[in-house]
């Protein structure tokens, strides 16, 4: 994909989690840059196929259903809603249900490809910031500025627990690093678009780092870009 020369493009990539959204956020509002949550994009699908019972559907038969697919992003009082066929999906997106599908979702081939061309269209009229697990090293990687983050599975699981406790569920400490150990598996073991490092990723390891701290060390970076 050629570069487009007009607008700025920064990938932060990293494991369930690893606080890539909190940070991607902070990072579009610091510059006035588009913020996509990908994984956001992942699990109105998941929810969408859950709802219409298309989970063991064959991928020519997804294909019809999700190009007539509305995912939108608006933004309301500084939160962004995520909104499915006009639907708010913000909080459903979040429960353990979707979560518990939403690796196997993402890692089919008919739902990946679209996603990702509408990931990129995202990017021909705007300045972005977009997370996820396979944006520096699949759907931009060309990107101005590329990031990893990562921290232990204790840490990533107690964010999740957090998470949980907005909508109201609650799961075990001991179960959560379960779910994403065995999601981190998966994901970088799928044939198509793995979780993976890019080559020219800085990579930031936010186990006992605090948000701002993590914000100072992107900061660093920005300036050689922008």
């Amino acid at each position: 994909m050629k570069k487009n020369e007009k607008y700025y493009q920064i990938a932060i990539d990293g494991p369930a989690g690893s606080g890539k959204s909190t940070i991607a956020k902070s990072i579009a509002a610091k510059l006035d840059f588009l913020y996509i949550d990908s994984g956001a994009m992942y699990r109105a699908l998941t929810l969408f196929m859950i709802e219409k019972k298309l989970l063991t559907k064959s991928d020519t038969e997804l294909s019809k259903h999700i190009k007539k697919i509305k995912i939108g992003f608006y933004k309301k009082n500084a939160k962004q809603l995520v909104f499915l066929n006009n639907t708010n999906v913000t909080n459903k997106i979040r429960s353990s249900t979707v979560n518990k599908h939403v690796s196997e979702v993402s890692a089919r081939k008919a739902i990946r490809e679209e996603l990702v061309k509408r990931q990129r269209d995202f990017a021909l009229h705007n300045s972005i910031v977009m997370d996820g697990r396979d944006i520096g090293s699949t759907v931009f990687q060309d990107a101005d500025l590329k990031i990893y983050l990562t921290a232990s599975p204790y840490i990533r699981a107690k964010r999740r627990q957090k998470d949980l406790q907005t909508i109201n569920e609650k799961i075990s400490i001991k179960e959560l690093i379960k779910q994403i150990q065995g999601r981190d598996n998966y994901d970088s073991s799928r044939r198509i678009s793995p979780l993976c490092k890019a080559q020219d990723t800085i990579v930031i390891d936010s186990t006992n780092l605090t948000i701002n701290k993590v914000l100072e060390k992107i900061s660093t970076f920005l300036p050689i870009i922008i």
